[in-house]
């Protein structure tokens, strides 16, 4: 890696049809943008949107090299096929493949935040609403979730799936009701943006929904900002011995060469 300018920092997110959920992330790449001036930024999507991986890395200045972050909360098949894919099959630039956010305790935190905003009661009965996927490992971040909200909020939390896995959320919150009767049914959306997922969520019978992580026309959660930036940091630390660079930046410091 260069000594003298730092990798891109490139969040490649997995799309959707929604224009609040395209907003909302949008302006999560602002932030991380004017967080870290210092650095190219760019955004591409996996799926539904343009531009998509090789796109984005295409756009970067010539020679320039990159590191991917998956704007994603687990790692499954976007990540550890298409993504993994994408980097290996890049040709004109050194490119490097970041880990996903999560499951992360800044993340953890900011669920806690979602459910606060709720009124959550001592006597509610939370459910943490995931994608879901076929990649055992991704199912198995999503657990781990699970654990740590419960953990920190000092509650049981269940799960429900919002597809390839089990058990699905309704059926999750189904079973709730059942085993918890006359009690309010909260569940906490584990989902990036708006978007057809949250759609599903909302339509699963709880009592209360959670918005998810990121909420358009509001200013990104700062601790999700710095999962991004550090999920950036670990990628490019092993391949660089430059010093860290500074992490000021304010609104006032526009990021010239941002590609957002």
């Amino acid at each position: 890696m260069s000594t003298q300018t730092p990798p891109a920092l490139v969040g490649i997110a997995h799309g959707t049809s929604s224009a609040h959920g395209q907003a909302a992330v949008a302006g999560l790449m602002r932030s991380v943008a004017v967080t870290r001036p210092d650095l190219t930024v760019a955004l591409g999507f996996v799926d539904v949107q343009q531009p998509d991986t090789p796109a984005t890395l295409a756009a970067l200045p010539a020679g320039l090299p990159a590191a991917v972050v998956p704007l994603l909360l687990s790692a499954g098949y976007h990540v550890h096929v298409d993504l993994t894919e994408a980097v290996r099959a890049e040709t004109g630039r050194s490119v490097l493949l970041a880990g996903a956010l999560g499951p992360d305790d800044r993340i953890i935190a900011v669920l806690r935040q979602r459910l606060a905003e709720v009124g959550l009661r001592p006597d509610d009965v939370v459910v943490l609403a995931v994608a879901g996927s076929s990649d055992a490992r991704a199912v198995e971040a999503c657990r781990v979730v699970a654990a740590r909200l419960a953990d920190a909020a000092g509650r049981e939390v269940t799960l429900g799936f919002l597809s390839a896995a089990a058990p699905r959320l309704a059926c999750a919150v189904t079973r709730a009701r059942i085993n918890r009767p006359g009690r309010r049914i909260v569940v906490s959306s584990y989902l990036l943006a708006p978007g057809y997922f949250q759609g599903l969520v909302e339509k699963a019978g709880a009592d209360v929904v959670t918005r998810p992580l990121l909420i358009p026309d509001e200013p990104a959660p700062a601790l999700l900002v710095e999962v991004v930036v550090d999920r950036y940091l670990s990628a490019v630390a092993p391949h660089s011995s430059r010093n860290e660079p500074s992490r000021s930046g304010t609104i006032a410091d526009l990021p010239r060469r941002s590609l957002l």
